[in-house]
């Protein structure tokens, strides 16, 4: 697993483009990624537990929440 660190200036939102080959918008740092054209994804599916909040079910926000929560310094 690949750590991803904000204080390296990297983003979870732009790391989940990457991985699944989408356009993604960050909420913290105003841009967008766009992977779109990268081959090679076999799979993006998101897969949830039954309690999670169904717009979850969208990688953008579901990464935009969890930059969001992820606040700290060290985040």
């Amino acid at each position: 697993m690949t750590q991803i660190k904000r204080s390296a200036g990297q983003s979870a939102v732009a790391s989940a483009a990457y991985r699944s080959g989408e356009r993604l918008y960050s909420e913290y740092y105003g841009e967008v990624s766009d992977y779109t054209q990268k081959g090679g994804v076999v799979c993006s599916e998101i897969l949830l537990p039954d309690h999670a909040p169904p717009e979850y079910a969208d990688r953008q926000t579901l990464w935009n929440a969890v930059e969001k929560a992820e606040s700290g310094k060290k985040a």
